[in-house]
């Protein structure tokens, strides 16, 4: 007997809009923000849908924070199968391009909800790991069920290179700890004194570094080039306006 809750199509829409925000950003939505992409008059009727939802065992709501969205374990689960089943067919069909952050970026809900701390890199000196103690500024609590990935550090970002995808000057992007990437992943990587977010793109001329931000020039990096380091991917972004 199948006991898989039987939900709505509504229900389902406003679900699979809660998974593609945590997938993509690492955090659900807000009620605003669902109301206005389903076409909702208020917010009110994304909170009637939630609790549905809620009473369905499929989500959990928390108290005190617009985001306090938090999918179930085997919803969670559901969430990773979808995402590794997605790199797989980005990898087969060979995608240059992915939507692992796109234009719609969601902040982190609040710090009384934190069971995760994670460390603020801020300037990195030239030739020293990116976790050296003399990089991490402060630390910050967040709400670790809110990622799909686990992050190891938060990255200060530095000017406005990634801009039309939503990552912004003075922004905290989580980051995950990692030695490769997929095309079209979001990464940090080192390029001699330099750490910069971009895009990552590897074809035929060797690692390409991608803006996203019409003002800037790609990055290519030659193959076998020592002065290059992928230090880690993206898996989150906090709004910088948050911790003014």
């Amino acid at each position: 007997m199948d006991d898989k809750p039987k939900l709505t199509a509504r229900q389902q829409q406003i679900l699979d809009l809660v998974r593609q925000a945590i997938e993509m950003t690492g955090a659900p939505p807000t009620r605003a923000e669902i109301a206005a992409e389903l076409g909702f008059r208020s917010a009110n009727a994304a909170e009637e849908h939630l609790q549905a939802l809620a009473r369905k065992g499929v989500i959990e709501l928390l108290g005190g924070t617009s985001r306090g969205i938090r999918l179930k374990s085997d919803t969670l689960k559901a969430v990773h199968q979808a995402r590794e089943a997605k790199e797989a067919q980005q990898l087969r069909m060979g995608l240059s391009r992915s939507k692992e952050l796109n234009d719609r970026q969601f902040t982190l809900p609040l710090a009384a909800l934190a069971q995760l701390s994670l460390p603020l890199v801020g300037r990195v000196a030239a030739g020293q790991p990116i976790l050296a103690q003399e990089h991490i500024e402060q630390s910050y609590a967040v709400e670790a069920s809110m990622f799909t990935q686990k992050p190891d550090y938060l990255l200060k970002v530095r000017g406005m290179s990634m801009k039309d995808i939503g990552i912004m000057d003075g922004d905290l992007l989580a980051v995950k700890k990692a030695s490769e990437a997929k095309n079209g992943q979001i990464v940090v990587a080192r390029l001699g004194d330099e750490v910069t977010v971009k895009r990552y793109q590897r074809n035929r001329k060797g690692i390409e570094l991608l803006p996203e931000n019409s003002d800037f020039e790609p990055i290519l990096v030659a193959e076998g080039d020592e002065s290059f380091a992928l230090e880690g991917l993206a898996v989150g972004l906090i709004r910088g306006q948050m911790f003014n």
